[in-house]
């Protein structure tokens, strides 16, 4: 009974798979969020957890580099607003990296059309 036992756990060990640390996410040493305004513009803001530099890159659908600003080790926070009135519609990348990692993010810029009012007001 004990060796029928054992061959079982055994069994069940070798069955199992281990949990690879290199293969597991790593957290970031930084977080970040940004959104499109209606003014035309993308505000970004960085937390960083550690002390580490941060890269912040904006690029279009061609891969070409249309912003990029360092965040040296020292600042903890930092936000920036960029206009992007001057950009053509279509879809851009926001990257913020570190050597730890990046988070990417798809930024949608779309204007919208200008609505004439429909209504008409005569006096008499």
């Amino acid at each position: 009974m004990m060796t029928l036992l054992s061959n079982l756990i055994c069994a069940a060990l070798l069955n199992t798979t281990s949990v690879d640390p290199a293969a597991a996410p790593k957290s970031l040493s930084f977080d970040a969020s940004a959104y499109v305004t209606v003014n035309n513009q993308i505000r970004v803001a960085v937390e960083k957890t550690a002390a580490e530099p941060v890269l912040i890159v904006l690029r279009d659908q061609k891969n070409r580099v249309l912003f990029e600003q360092f965040v040296g080790k020292k600042a903890q926070k930092y936000a920036v607003k960029l206009d992007v009135a001057g950009l053509a519609d279509g879809t851009y990348e926001l990257e913020v990296k570190s050597k730890d990692g990046s988070i990417r993010k798809a930024v949608n810029l779309g204007s919208q059309p200008v609505e004439s009012p429909t209504r008409l007001v005569v006096m008499k």
